[in-house]
């Protein structure tokens, strides 16, 4: 595992692991465990909570978003808002990364804004950012 005291999960983690993805359940599952018993802190932001609850609505799944709600606090994940801070930040990263979309532009800068040691995702565009620590599962 990789150390830290404050990671930022990426939408993608948190499918793989709610959503019991084959492929990469069980790396989510050992960070998230290894977070939990290290009392380390994940934190993502309300982009992350509209991504992964765009699905369960448009199926009519709210059990699925009770328990994304659950999880959510059972680990104390913090959620950050995007501020003017963190959108500032998204624009700098944009200039400086063209090809980065917005949304993870925003990601990636509520990460760096927030103080994260690392930055997990399964986005391998993503780890051409200098500016956080990111990591691919």
């Amino acid at each position: 595992m990789i150390e830290y005291k404050r990671a930022f999960c990426d939408t993608a983690i948190f499918i793989y692991y709610l959503d019991k993805n084959e492929l990469f359940f069980d790396k989510a599952k050992k960070l998230f465990a290894d977070s939990l018993r290290e009392g380390l802190e994940i934190v993502t932001s309300t982009i992350t909570y509209e991504e992964y609850c765009v699905l369960p609505y448009r199926d009519g799944d709210r059990i699925r978003i009770t328990n994304f709600n659950r999880f959510i606090n059972i680990l104390k994940i913090k959620i950050f808002d995007i501020s003017i801070d963190i959108a500032n930040m998204a624009a700098i990263l944009r200039a400086k990364y063209p090809g980065i979309k917005s949304m993870d532009a925003l990601q990636l800068a509520t990460a760096i804004v927030s103080e994260c040691d690392v930055f997990y995702t399964n986005d391998k565009q993503l780890l051409q950012v200098e500016e956080v620590n990111v990591v691919v599962l």
